[in-house]
């Protein structure tokens, strides 16, 4: 029994830093799909537009590495955030679960609400995340492709 209280309050104790860490994905994916789109205007108004460095003194082993730490953060992110809202539901759902046995159901309305909310700000990251990471490993690795058609032109 002392087990399970100690979990019990091991987990309460993460729900606010898992709350928090669901804000600052919701926030990481609204600014990163703001970043995404200024870059897909710029790509549009100058097609030869270029989001890696000038490739000029780097391998291609360097290159691959340098876009794999640009789009790591969106893999993470569309990963990670599902797994947060889930954590952020199912801490609540054991007292929420209590107030219904004990016929509060109210109470347990405004704590499921809640729960809610975080799993649909995680989702809405994760979703984020995804298209952007899909849409910008797209544009680099043809970025890619065209540095290693010139560097073998020039071979």
């Amino acid at each position: 029994m002392w087990l399970e209280s100690g979990f019990s309050q091991v987990a309460q104790a993460l729900l606010w830093p898992v709350l928090v860490l669901v804000a600052l994905a919701f926030g990481y994916a609204l600014w990163v799909g703001g970043m995404a789109l200024m870059e897909a205007w710029q790509r549009w108004r100058r097609p030869g537009h270029a989001a890696l460095p000038d490739p000029a003194g780097l391998s291609m082993e360097e290159l691959e590495m340098l876009v794999l730490r640009q789009i790591e953060p969106l893999r993470l992110l569309s990963r990670l955030s599902p797994m947060l809202g889930l954590i952020a539901t199912m801490i609540p759902l054991g007292p929420a679960l209590q107030s219904v046995a004990a016929g509060q159901g109210q109470q347990a309305l405004s704590v499921f609400s809640g729960a809610f909310a975080g799993v649909v700000l995680a989702l809405a990251a994760a979703s984020i995340g995804l298209i952007v990471y899909s849409v910008r490993r797209r544009w680099l690795l043809a970025e890619l492709l065209q540095i290693r058609r010139q560097r073998e032109a020039k071979a």
